[in-house]
């Protein structure tokens, strides 16, 4: 053999083309390397060719980084950041029955909102569906924008001001286009780019990482229900909007300082989800399910208090307490959940939440007297807790790390279109009312109305039961073995 002696790829003919999928190579070079077309060499040309890497990497479309080790001390800041994050954006959303009382109640200052369930639920759905389903329009942009701290921050500032200017509303349509329009697109922004990274970060114990980052919301409502209704009692409307959208914003300027992509990972998943997947109707299931909780879960969230102020009599007061208590619950449930997934397997807890809290809302809201009610309170908030924390986990388990954000981006989307009919088909069924209107032996005929709620949430729930169950079924078909532990 002849000796070989030290070549650039061009002075002998070498040719390589990268295939035409780059971005399904992504940034391993033992990928590029299945992935190149090396042409014939000549026969006068030394057999022993040393390619250089570098030659490799400055004709891949994104060379090969290693990923960066998070340090325990990062993942810790990262986690508190996506703890306040949630506090803030999935507790206001969660605690928006305390205005939702206020707004349809004698007490409220538009009064083309007093006794407008419907509408008045609808304000606030568009808020929470906004801050998921913005997912769709979130994910590219932070596809493409290196600096996400940019994204989060200015969603914090907008979601900010949905809250000031709702302020200073005095129609209802002023609520849509603040404390629903602009709140929601500026909660989505916020949202995202934290919930996105922080699996990145884990390559373990994903399932509780997410539950520390989604127990904030939990605590989120159950600090925020009774501090809104403190200062709607003795601050009134205007400066409880004011404080709470000036609170949110001091808070999301450290939040933004915080995250980061990975360097090395990158948010390079597809934004556009892979049409293998949507062929398959483990997908199909999973959205439908997905669409289904969604609308059932922001039911008892949106209505609790009215029931408590409505049909057992109580104050205001004691009606945002549940809503805290039930939150308190919540929290602790999802940090739980993210833990025990972690032994049992996500999908069956995923699973066995989704069937206990349509069960709790059968067996204990309908027709519930006031001791009754706060077991559902308790009990609701530990089952259904687990799903939004886990199913970020079961996404990745099921498709895989590279289709994690489009298809968690779908689903939040289609997640978002459910809560937009939840709550405001229950206010339908509620109809319109005063809260003086029922007395006495009428209060039976209110109750009637919620029973009609409970049945209707009950029934989106078990449906969305059915759901999750069939894909469990059909990841362990697809992947030719049943697993008890998934």
């Amino acid at each position: 053999m002849q000796s070989a002696h030290r070549q650039d790829p061009e002075e002998i003919g070498l040719v390589e083309v990268l295939s035409k999928d780059s971005s399904a190579v992504g940034g391993n070079s033992a990928a590029i390397r299945d992935n190149l077309v090396v042409e014939e060499v000549p026969e006068n040309v030394p057999a022993r060719l040393p390619v250089h890497l570098n030659s490799l990497q400055n004709v891949a479309e994104h060379p090969f980084i290693p990923p960066e080790q998070p340090t325990r001390r990062y993942q810790a800041w990262l986690l508190l950041a996506g703890f306040m994050m949630t506090f803030h954006v999935i507790g206001i959303n969660s605690t928006y029955g305390v205005f939702q009382e206020f707004y349809s109640s004698s007490r409220t200052n538009i009064k083309d909102a007093q006794g407008q369930d419907a509408l008045v639920s609808f304000v606030g759905t568009i808020g929470t569906g906004l801050t998921w389903s913005g997912s769709i329009f979130v994910n590219p942009v932070m596809a493409r924008l290196k600096n996400v701290k940019i994204i989060t921050l200015l969603g914090a500032f907008v979601m900010s001001l949905g809250l000031v200017l709702a302020s200073f509303s005095t129609k209802l349509w002023h609520l849509f286009l603040t404390q629903a329009l602009l709140y929601g697109f500026g909660a989505s922004m916020y949202y995202f780019p934290i919930l996105a990274i922080t699996p990145m970060y884990f390559d373990r114990h994903r399932g509780f990482a997410m539950g520390v980052v989604l127990a904030g919301s939990s605590l989120g409502g159950l600090v925020l229900a009774p501090v809104q209704q403190y200062l709607l009692d003795h601050y009134g409307l205007q400066w409880t909007l004011r404080i709470l959208g000036i609170w949110n914003f001091a808070v999301g300027i450290p939040v933004s300082m915080i995250v980061r992509h990975r360097s090395g990972v990158g948010f390079r998943a597809r934004t556009r989800i892979d049409t293998r997947l949507v062929r398959k109707g483990t997908f199909w299931y999973q959205a439908f399910g997905a669409f289904l909780q969604a609308g059932g879960n922001i039911v008892p969230i949106y209505y609790m208090t009215s029931y408590s102020v409505s049909v057992l009599s109580l104050s205001p007061q004691t009606g945002s307490l549940f809503l805290s208590i039930n939150s308190g619950v919540n929290s602790v449930s999802r940090v739980a959940m993210g833990v025990l997934a972690d032994y049992v397997g996500r999908q069956n807890t995923l699973i066995s939440g989704v069937i206990l809290s349509a069960l709790s809302v059968f067996a204990l809201w309908y027709n519930a007297p006031k001791d009754r009610f706060i077991a559902f309170v308790v009990l609701y908030g530990i089952y259904a807790g687990g799903y939004n924390a886990l199913l970020p986990t079961t996404i990745t388990e099921i498709y895989g790390v590279e289709n994690y954000a489009s298809v968690n981006g779908t689903l939040l989307f289609i997640r978002g279109l459910g809560s937009l009919f939840g709550a405001p088909l229950a206010g339908l069924i509620l109809g319109s009312h005063g809260r003086t209107q029922y007395a006495g032996s009428d209060t039976g005929k209110l109750q009637d109305k919620f029973n009609k709620i409970v049945i209707y949430d009950g029934i989106l729930l078990v449906a969305s039961a059915f759901c999750v169950v069939y894909v469990r079924w059909l990841d362990a078909r697809d992947k030719g073995q049943w697993k008890w532990k998934a």
